[in-house]
């Protein structure tokens, strides 16, 4: 029997139990496929990340507790926090090569961690009749990006009184449904919801913040702005357009350390 360090992180937020809880798993070498799917599964959270280091250079893949994802903001904060906090401690800048989003890059600025990630490109769309019957309202501009689509409401509190059909919302064949609007004191909120891959609703999803970024961005006339998902756990974000390239910061808290044990 082997064992694995494991970390929990409450990420873009400075206070534990807010925020995304994500787990991060350092390994020697990539363990299977379906061990770290098992490992997601059992973590129960919307994100575990596998770390390897490989001749110096940090590499990432993200779980669901059903499936792979392509890219994942909270949890690559997470995965950048314990790297500095533990293996790192002398580093300010890190980068991770991941297998579908190509290289990420981390910066530690006192206590935020600022995330370089792809932005999204989006393009006009027709809203599916399966997403309006799932949230019951109709959005004003409606968009798909690269795996999710982009619904823009006119006020917050329209984003908060949402409640969607989730077993709806998960037969839209996209990873996730991203629902905002301006914010009453941030530039915008948002929701996201993405129950084809397993999560209902995630409570800060960076990730989503590439597709949201260039939007607002565009719209405001802007580069720099703050953000606050409004899930339950709620999140803050700090994010920054920067043409084919998105920054988005925030703080993390340690939650626990562990060990997974393994056969």
């Amino acid at each position: 029997m082997k064992t694995v360090k494991i970390y929990q992180v409450d990420a873009f937020t400075s206070e534990r139990f807010k925020g995304n809880p994500a787990a991060v798993c350092i390994f020697n070498q990539w363990p299977d496929d379906t061990v770290m799917q098992q490992i997601a599964e059992e973590n129960n959270l919307a994100e575990t990340a596998f770390i390897i280091n490989k001749e110096g250079q940090y590499h990432i893949r993200w779980f669901t507790p059903a499936s792979e994802v392509a890219l994942c903001g909270h949890a690559t904060l997470a995965s950048a926090y314990v790297l500095f906090s533990f293996y790192e401690k002398q580093a300010e800048n890190l980068t991770f090569q991941s297998l579908h989003s190509g290289i990420l890059g981390v910066t530690k600025s006192g206590n935020r961690l600022e995330l370089d990630f792809p932005a999204d490109q989006t393009k006009p769309v027709s809203l599916p009749d399966i997403i309006a019957a799932g949230l019951n309202s109709t959005p004003v501009e409606v968009y798909k990006g690269r795996t999710d689509y982009l619904l823009v409401y006119n006020q917050q509190e329209e984003i908060e009184a949402l409640q969607p059909d989730f077993y709806k919302l998960g037969q839209s064949g996209a990873r996730g449904i991203i629902v905002t609007a301006p914010g009453r004191d941030v530039d915008f909120v948002s929701r996201f919801f993405a129950p084809d891959v397993g999560v209902n609703e995630d409570p800060v999803t960076g990730s989503a913040h590439t597709t949201l970024t260039p939007y607002w961005s565009a719209r405001l006339g802007k580069k720099s702005l703050t953000a606050r998902q409004l899930s339950r756990r709620s999140g803050s974000l700090f994010c920054t357009h920067k043409g084919n390239r998105v920054s988005i910061a925030g703080e993390a808290v340690l939650y626990l350390t562990g060990e997974i044990y393994l056969p």
